[in-house]
């Protein structure tokens, strides 16, 4: 059974600091037995960061949407696993306003660095909880899961720019906030590819020996699962480095492996 002493070995062998600001995507299942489940990881991983944040994705993009354009902060469910679930809840947490992309973070400062999310346009824009990780150097970490699970790299195709991304036709959101107030937001943009007949984040794996060359992810541990421990200024500069070097040609429209001469030296 990992315990909480399990989950601060793990975060400490996997280097990240008391202070530092993490995110995480997790496969319960890939761990396995956990002491108090769910809540316990996130009382272990927030009580470790003791001076940092605790970043939970609780995102709704399922069930928020065009045809329903809706978003309640205290109960509208998340639609990305048990972990997402259990966190948006938490008398501890505070839950941003985003309406599409929420999290639950955890920390001194929590409430603080969820402000304005309810003024944003597209899913993860600069400015955002996620992308602000690039100006915090945060971590994501992805325990059981892979890189299509890694949506901080949303945020990365919003700062660079990356064509056919995002959605043209927009649509207004109502959201209530934690008070019970009603907000519009701005005319939204979600994520689209149209290229695509799936969502983009499927083909995120395509960077991944790319990312174990520049040193933006290692490996760690946690339970059952391997944990991919990625550095988000890391990844966003691979991932711009690439694309310049491609020239414009999309390389997440199909499984390949991103050529080498990309991202080499």
């Amino acid at each position: 059974m990992v315990t909480k002493e399990d989950i601060f070995t793990f975060l400490k062998d996997a280097g990240v600091r008391r202070d530092d600001k993490v995110t995480m995507h997790s496969s319960l299942r890939a761990v396995g037995k956990i002491e108090n489940g769910a809540d316990g990881l996130i009382d272990g991983v927030r009580d470790y960061l003791e001076d940092g944040l605790f970043i939970v994705p609780t995102h709704t993009w399922r069930n928020v949407n065009r045809q329903s354009p809706y978003f309640d902060v205290r109960a509208t469910e998340p639609c990305i696993g048990t972990m997402a679930r259990i966190a948006a809840f938490r008398p501890d947490a505070a839950r941003s306003l985003h309406p599409t992309h929420s999290v639950a973070v955890f920390g001194k400062t929590a409430w603080d660095y969820i402000r304005g999310e309810e003024t944003y346009g597209t899913p993860a824009p600069v400015g955002s909880c996620l992308s602000r990780l690039y100006e915090e150097n945060g971590k994501v970490l992805l325990v059981g899961v892979g890189h299509d699970r890694n949506t901080y790299l949303h945020a990365v195709d919003e700062r660079l720019n990356i064509p056919d991304r995002i959605n043209p036709d927009a649509f207004v959101i109502t959201i209530r906030d934690h008070q019970g107030n009603l907000i519009q937001s701005p005319p939204y943009h979600h994520h689209h590819t149209a290229a695509l007949s799936t969502g983009v984040s499927e083909y995120y794996p395509n960077f991944k020996e790319a990312f174990e060359y520049t040193g933006a992810v290692t490996y760690s541990q946690l339970g059952n699962a391997l944990v991919y421990v990625c550095d988000a200024r890391k990844m966003t500069d691979t991932v711009r480095l690439i694309w310049e070097r491609a020239g414009g040609k999309d390389l997440c429209l199909e499984h390949r492996p991103i050529p080498e001469e990309y991202y080499k030296d």
